[in-house]
């Protein structure tokens, strides 16, 4: 039997020991892994309290259980629910009770939603967008995943496919009517005004793009400086936890520590790396090194000094030379002048510089303020933002591109044109999943988690 058409089980709830536990079977055996453990089948889509028992007989927990009947159910398949005691031996036993029942298997990492997409209960927008809302850590990011998945994307493509399609009918009926007098001309004016509106909206779309897509990523900030002006202590101030370790020896970071961090709803990920310095310890000489790098990479560098210290301008210029060299756009670098306890500048300098107090916490409140504020300028508003993902833009850019060909063909003969409007469809089609996407399928759905 091909692996599609097994039945799948796995548990799709939390980590164990739990509460409850929630395992899921789809496919046409779910209904007889329900009769084999419950006796029959409970009525569909309501909850039932049945005592499960194994082949041989033998109780395994007093669970609820749940019936739906393809195609109204979440992959469009018969689908199971058994929702069981969580404790480690009662899902070790159902679990080997459901695997002995024939043609069951353990299911892999988001098999269940790949059988929603390939029943059509989900386009592939939307699978990214359950993606996307399973790994949001911010509020921010669950709302914009819900959009997503709620159709935001792909409802406006398949409309777009549509009238596409539309005109392309309009094209193609002038080629076929071209020797009828004024109907070519009489078909092929609204299939230009159609054309040059939704080449017009996807543009518009595109210009648009960007924010949604970093805030998917998340802002990058960098607290880069020399050894020992207190880069770990306000990595702990920022985490509201011990993090790093802190110790008054130069030298104590060696690799890069990450945090991630919910500022005001935005996805910030904070590195604390070692202090850059020359050194002849090789350990410490890798430690500078990654530092470089991921300053160089980051969105925003806090450079940290001690009070009124002056900065060191060769390293700055060794940073900022490295963040705008090539391609590379390179983030603002802060200073932020640290230890305001033991006299020196107050709570703020100039423009871009702060002043702190890592060990007491002084200054640190308007330190993240700005750090909010950037990131508000960061991600912009995608409150409204179609495109999530560089696939979806790709796609969305090549659709964008076919139909401008069109309209620039459409007078050297509507063969061309019709071709180009074909490449757009075909485009927004990959772009839903609905053709030609195979290759892409795998790569998202592994993504997901075992149960999902």
């Amino acid at each position: 039997m091909h692996p599609r058409d097994q039945t799948i089980f796995a548990l799709s709830s939390g980590r164990l020991p739990s509460a409850i536990a929630v395992v899921r079977v789809s496919g046409s055996g779910a209904g007889l892994a329900l009769t084999t453990l419950v006796g029959t089948l409970p009525r569909p889509r309501q909850a039932s309290r049945r005592l499960l028992r194994d082949a041989a007989g033998q109780p395994i927990d007093d669970a609820v259980v749940l019936w739906f009947p393809g195609p109204g159910s979440a992959t469009g398949e018969d689908v199971a629910e058994f929702h069981v005691h969580g404790g480690r031996a009662v899902l070790a036993a159902l679990i080997t009770a459901i695997s002995v029942i024939p043609n069951m298997r353990a299911a892999e990492p988001g098999e269940f939603t790949r059988r929603a997409f390939e029943n059509g209960k989900l386009d592939l927008t939307e699978a990214e967008g359950l993606d996307d809302l399973i790994h949001a850590d911010t509020d921010r990011q669950r709302r914009q995943a819900l959009r997503q998945l709620q159709g935001l994307l792909g409802n406006r493509a398949r409309d777009w496919r549509e009238r596409i399609i539309e005109a392309s009918a309009l094209i193609e009926a002038g080629i076929d009517f071209s020797d009828e007098g004024d109907v070519p001309a009489e078909l092929m004016a609204p299939a230009v005004k159609a054309i040059r509106a939704l080449h017009d909206e996807i543009v518009k779309v595109l210009a648009a793009q960007g924010q949604a897509e970093r805030l998917r990523d998340g802002l990058v900030v960098a607290i880069a400086g020399e050894p020992n002006v207190g880069k770990s202590t306000l990595m702990n101030q920022l985490a509201r936890r011990e993090v790093a370790i802190v110790s008054p020896h130069a030298g104590t970071t060696r690799d890069v520590i990450e945090v991630q961090l919910d500022l005001d709803g935005y996805p910030v990920t904070v590195i604390d790396t070692a202090g850059i310095r020359e050194t002849d310890d090789p350990v410490e000489q890798e430690g500078v090194r990654r530092a470089r790098a991921r300053a160089e990479d980051a969105d925003l560098v806090l450079w940290l000094v001690e009070g009124t210290r002056v900065v060191d301008a060769e390293a700055m210029r060794s940073l900022r030379k490295s963040r705008n060299d090539g391609d590379r756009s390179g983030g603002p670098v802060w200073i932020v002048r640290n230890k305001i306890d033991l006299g020196g500048i107050g709570e703020a300098g100039s423009r871009g510089e702060f002043g702190i107090s890592a060990s007491r916490g002084d200054g640190v409140p308007g330190l993240v303020d700005a750090l909010v504020r950037f990131a508000s300028d960061f991600f912009g508003t995608s409150e409204g933002a179609l495109v999530t993902r560089a696939r979806q833009r790709d796609l969305l850019r090549q659709a964008s591109d076919s139909l401008r060909r069109s309209l620039e063909l459409v007078e050297e003969g509507e063969e061309l044109a019709a071709e180009e409007l074909r490449a757009a469809a075909y485009a927004l089609g990959r772009l839903l999943g609905r053709v030609d996407v195979e290759d892409v399928l795998g790569a998202i759905f592994q993504k997901f988690c075992i149960g999902k």
